[in-house]
């Protein structure tokens, strides 16, 4: 009974900490929308106040809490969630194309320096590991680290494809003809449901659209092993 409890008191302290990580990922993200917009021109987030780290103005529920707690707990193998969407005027842009693109990118990049903070967190752990004892410790610090490179490149390239409203689709509605992209925009309402449908039934789609996962978590896992 006694290993019982402390099984699922391990369990539960993992889907805590797993949240929490993939929490401050997705409010840096939204904060670097926020922080870019108001470079841009644009204090529309800033006046509401989403240009802060404090978690609490930019946690959706659903997206923050009950999606990635139970994909843990169905052991489904990842972890994925979203944060309230910042909002802002592109109107207020000084370049409203450029600024639009450069704010879309901004989440991207700040999850990509992200990953690359925890990379260096995690060989940081290893290298602790081997020097001071208590490898255990470590190697579970190691292993958190690890996990939060992964959340925030499956969080960047993830928002990279192109399907309304994802980060991508401002990209490439810039990229289109005038009346294409009007058309492609409007799609954006069903882009959610599309997102869905593709997951469900065509999901060796995503192992080709999330390559650079792979290949970034591979390279990344060569770095840390340089510190053993």
């Amino acid at each position: 009974m006694c290993f019982a409890h402390d099984l699922l008191a391990f369990l539960a302290m993992e889907a805590v900490l797993l949240t929490a990580i993939l929490i401050l990922s997705v409010v840096v993200h939204e904060v670097a929308h926020a922080w870019q917009a108001r470079r841009e021109g644009d204090p529309t987030a800033e006046r509401l106040g989403r240009l802060t780290l404090n978690p609490i103005p930019h946690l959706d529920p659903m997206g923050s809490f009950v999606v990635p707690l139970a994909l843990h707990l169905s052991g489904a193998g990842f972890i994925f969630g979203w944060a309230k969407p910042v909002p802002v005027n592109p109107a207020n842009f000084r370049d409203p194309v450029a600024g639009d693109i450069r704010v879309s990118l901004a989440g991207v990049v700040s999850n990509l320096i992200l990953a690359v903070l925890a990379t260096l967190a995690a060989a940081i752990f290893v290298k602790l590991a081997g020097v001071l004892g208590a490898a255990a410790v470590f190697q579970y610090l190691a292993r958190l680290a690890f996990t939060a490179v992964f959340i925030n490149l499956i969080l960047a390239f993830f928002n990279l494809i192109p399907i309304p409203p994802l980060d991508g689709s401002h990209v490439l509605f810039h990229l289109l003809p005038r009346p294409l992209a009007l058309r492609y925009r409007e799609a954006g309402r069903f882009g959610i449901l599309i997102l869905m449908a593709l997951f469900f039934f065509v999901p060796s789609l995503f192992d080709v659209l999330l390559w650079p996962v792979t290949a970034l978590m591979e390279l990344a896992e060569g770095f840390v092993r340089l510190w053993i």
